[in-house]
């Protein structure tokens, strides 16, 4: 038992010279060997070293750090901030996706509608609202766990590691199918704008139905690197009495090529190559509306006869109908950018600076880059009633219709009417 203890205590000094905690704990043989003694007594065939060891580092106290990482990214009074955030992310989430989802449910509501549905545009706008209810009703249980439950029992278990790796992968799929979605928008726009002769002929049915279909399959497979870089993982922990057990938790495998790859993919051909797309399609938008508003005011000044200034007031009513649009679709598109941008360069920065950087201050951030996330998807609906006429009109009519239906009179279908009036005129013959 002397040599195992002396064997035992040669390890464990080598492990504290490794880790640089030597100065800080003290394993002696005189633990060693009532560790030793306390196993024997309970097992006397043979002693368990791996207990031994276990029994050790509980009642030193030993932890076996990571070497400390130096890097100082993220410093500064500004972290306090974002932490204090961050302690109350999951009461704001849970608000955020509360209105949320009624806000585009209401929306997917009003874009069916039989007058608005016509519109290719609307059409994306309404798998828009669709993706982006999915999404937070999924982050509901999700925040309501993490932020909530879990600080309070410590309770990581393996189904929770497989809903977390289930969040990660689903929450990834549908922001990816938003964000192609609103590409698609702003493309769709830029067409209907630029080429407006052969507006009908580019931007048909069946182009809209392709684009939606794409956003939708597409997700998946710029996803692959996650799906294969993320896994889940066991640590051993003591619970609050001492013993021992396993804590199942998700992450990554920092090394090789493909971590790498997954954050290139992440962050330059899902975040900032869609940025930047829509910002020179966002750019070339507002020259657009600046352009037209000069088209009405030299059309205004062009003629005083009657007859051309009917056409001119008919064109005018026109043109400010597509700039209202164009001015709507800019807002998602300017709020789009401001959700997603950080995203992309914090990934960037994440994949040219290594894993440091990534600890330090993508997950510093990730609390914040979620909260304007769901934020972009929660306040469409404000943009739309505020900014389109036609959307307001409808929502006025589904709720009037929906609330007062039972107080009108019943409305006589087509063949009712058809009827009628034959009826009619075989008596008056």
């Amino acid at each position: 038992m002397t040599n195992n203890s002396q064997t035992l205590v040669d390890i464990f000094n080598e492990i504290l010279a490794a880790s640089g905690n030597s100065s800080d704990i003290t394993i002696n043989q005189t633990k060693i060997l009532s560790a030793l003694k306390e196993q024997a007594s309970k097992d006397s065939i043979k002693v368990n070293i791996g207990s031994v060891l276990a029994k050790v580092v509980n009642d030193a106290k030993f932890n076996l750090p990571k070497k400390p990482e130096s890097c100082g990214y993220c410093d500064g009074d500004f972290r306090d901030v974002v932490e204090a955030y961050n302690g109350i992310h999951g009461y704001v989430s849970l608000i955020v996706c509360t209105i949320g989802v009624l806000a585009n449910t209401m929306n997917v509501a009003v874009l069916t509608r039989r007058d608005m549905a016509a519109a290719p545009i609307n059409r994306l706008l309404k798998w828009l609202a669709v993706a982006d209810v999915f999404v937070m009703l999924e982050y509901v249980p999700f925040s309501i766990y993490k932020y909530l439950l879990l600080p309070e029992t410590l309770d990581f278990s393996y189904s929770w590691a497989m809903y977390l790796l289930f969040h990660m992968h689903f929450a990834q799929i549908l922001h990816t199918a938003s964000i192609c979605l609103t590409l698609s928008l702003a493309i769709w726009r830029y067409i209907a704008i630029k080429y407006s002769d052969r507006s009908h002929i580019l931007c048909t049915e069946r182009r809209c139905s392709i684009a939606i279909l794409s956003s939708f399959i597409l997700p998946p497979i710029l996803c692959i690197p996650t799906f294969m870089v993320f896994d889940i993982h066991t640590q051993n922990v003591s619970d609050t009495r001492g013993r021992p057990e396993l804590a199942y938790h998700v992450d990554s495998n920092n090394q090789g090529s493909l971590y790498q790859l997954n954050f290139w993919v992440h962050s330059v051909l899902i975040k900032l190559l869609p940025c930047s797309i829509l910002t020179i399609i966002s750019l070339w938008l507002i020259r657009a509306l600046y352009s037209a508003n000069q088209h009405q005011k030299n059309l205004r000044n062009y003629s005083s006869c009657p007859a051309a200034e009917k056409m001119v007031k008919r064109q005018h009513k026109a043109d400010k109908r597509t700039d209202r649009t164009t001015k709507m679709l800019l807002a998602v598109l300017l709020l789009f950018l401001v959700t997603e941008l950080p995203q992309g360069i914090l990934g960037l920065m994440s994949g040219l600076l290594g894993s440091c950087f990534f600890k330090r201050c993508y997950g510093l951030f990730g609390e914040l880059m979620d909260f304007l996330a769901l934020l972009n998807g929660a306040i469409n609906f404000i943009l739309y009633c505020s900014m389109s006429r036609q959307f307001r009109q409808t929502f006025r009519q589904l709720l009037l219709q929906k609330h007062f239906a039972r107080f009108l009179p019943a409305t006589a279908s087509h063949s009712d009417s058809h009827n009628q009036n034959t009826y009619t005129v075989k008596i008056k013959r």
